[in-house]
C-alpha cells in the first residue's frame, strides 16, 4: 500500500523523525553530562592503572579515565533518547512531510513505507 498525502494526494513523502533528533541530541548531552559528573570514579580507575608506569602514567590514566566515562554516558544517553524520540514519533508528532506541499501528518505504524534517505 503507498500512503498519499491527505491534502494533495502526492506519494512524494519523507520521515520528519523530528521526535528521534531531539531525543538523540538531548540524550548525549545530558548523559555526557551525567558521564563526566562520573568521570570521577573513573579517573581514579584510571590513575590507579596508570600508576604502574608513574607520575606520568598517572596523569594520562586520570585524563583517559574522565574521556572514557563521559563517552559512555554520552552513548548510552544519545541511544535511549534516540529510542524515547522514535515512539513520540511513531505515537504522538507529525512524523511524515510531502514534499510536494509541505504539509506534515501523522500516519500509523502500521502504514509506514519504506523511505529513500533525505
Amino acid at each position: 500500500m503507498t500512503a498519499h498525502c491527505p491534502r494533495c494526494t502526492s506519494t512524494q513523502l519523507i520521515p520528519r523523525q523530528l521526535g528521534r533528533h531531539i531525543g538523540a541530541t538531548t540524550g548525549v548531552v545530558s548523559g555526557g553530562t551525567t558521564g563526566a559528573m562520573g568521570a570521577l570514579s573513573g579517573a581514579k580507575a584510571g590513575a590507579a592503572v596508570g600508576a604502574v608506569a608513574g607520575p606520568v602514567g598517572v596523569s594520562i590514566g586520570t585524563l583517559a579515565g574522565a574521556l572514557f566515562g563521559a563517552l559512555v554516558g554520552g552513548t548510552a544517553g544519545g541511544v535511549a533518547g534516540a529510542r524515547l524520540g522514535e515512539e513520540l514519533d511513531t505515537k504522538v508528532l507529525d512524523n511524515i512531510e510531502c514534499r510536494a506541499c509541505g504539509h506534515t501528518f501523522r500516519l500509523p505504524l502500521a502504514e509506514y513505507p519504506s523511505y529513500p534517505s533525505r
